[in-house]
């Protein structure tokens, strides 16, 4: 049961057919990752549209070197707490490695993120044939969809590592036929990791779905970042399209206050925090 955040202001919940409002009206969408309640609390008070439930919890909370060990299980148990601490927030849930093995895996994972966790969206990585087919499947069953492409975490061994996405014209060309294959197939909303900041832009003029960017430049409809790396307590290296938004300020709940300030202003991402 959601117990109110007193500090949270009023304000309607967003929704799908809102994030599709604010990509027509060019209001940009503030989203980020939560893992727990207390940190879904200052999501909702500082006013951010998303929460993300990502499968990152893999490598920020539990401390593996990629996303691959985590669960469905797993992503149950943290959308769950999340979903303790939002109500005007939209509540978005990662499907973890191999649940799109096939269909089955697909809807029961989908399933128990909406209805069992409490998520309103899911959210799965990759444009290809199966991948399309789980998305109209999941879609047909009234559970919304985020895609998620360019670079996609849990390919990173085919990748080779953690690496831009896109460069080259024909992998371009294919990350932005991907974007419009998911949207055909259903998809309401559209993650874009790791990508030169023109097929950022490009991508995000094509479709009519908002895109999130993370690491893809200033021109899309919204940005995401992975919450440890916003307020600079990731360990190692931080990606360089993230910011450190605790400096300067004096607690978790100004230094998201101030991202969500600077997405919305366009401030975030700086040139700095993108790839060319």
């Amino acid at each position: 049961m959601y117990v109110q955040n007193a500090n949270a202001p009023a304000r309607k919940p967003v929704t799908v057919p809102g994030l599709h409002a604010m990509k027509a009206e060019g209001r940009r969408i503030a989203m980020l990752t939560a893992y727990d309640a207390s940190f879904a609390w200052q999501l909702e008070s500082a006013g951010v549209d998303v929460a993300l439930v990502g499968d990152s919890l893999g490598m920020v909370m539990q401390g593996h070197a990629s996303t691959l060990p985590v669960t469905l299980d797993h992503m149950v148990y943290h959308t769950a707490m999340v979903a303790r601490g939002v109500s005007a927030t939209m509540l978005v849930a990662d499907l973890p490695f191999m649940a799109d093995r096939d269909l089955p895996h697909v809807l029961e994972a989908g399933a128990r993120l909406v209805g069992e966790a409490g998520a309103a969206m899911v959210k799965i990585e990759g444009g290809a044939p199966h991948i399309l087919a789980a998305i109209e499947a999941l879609t047909v069953r009234a559970i919304p969809v985020c895609a998620h492409l360019g670079l996609t975490p849990q390919s990173v061994h085919k990748f080779g590592g953690f690496r831009i996405q896109g460069r080259e014209q024909e992998a371009a060309d294919r990350v932005l036929a991907e974007a419009l294959a998911v949207e055909s197939a259903g998809a309401d909303l559209l993650v874009l990791e790791g990508v030169p900041v023109a097929l950022g832009e490009r991508v995000t003029k094509a479709v009519k779905i908002p895109v999130i960017g993370i690491g893809a430049g200033p021109h899309c409809d919204g940005q995401v970042l992975v919450i440890q790396d916003m307020l600079g307590i990731t360990r190692g290296k931080r990606p360089k399209f993230s910011k450190d938004f605790l400096i300067g300020h004096d607690s978790v709940a100004a230094a998201i206050t101030a991202y969500v300030a600077d997405v919305r202003s366009g401030a975030f991402p700086a040139p700095e925090h993108c790839f060319n």
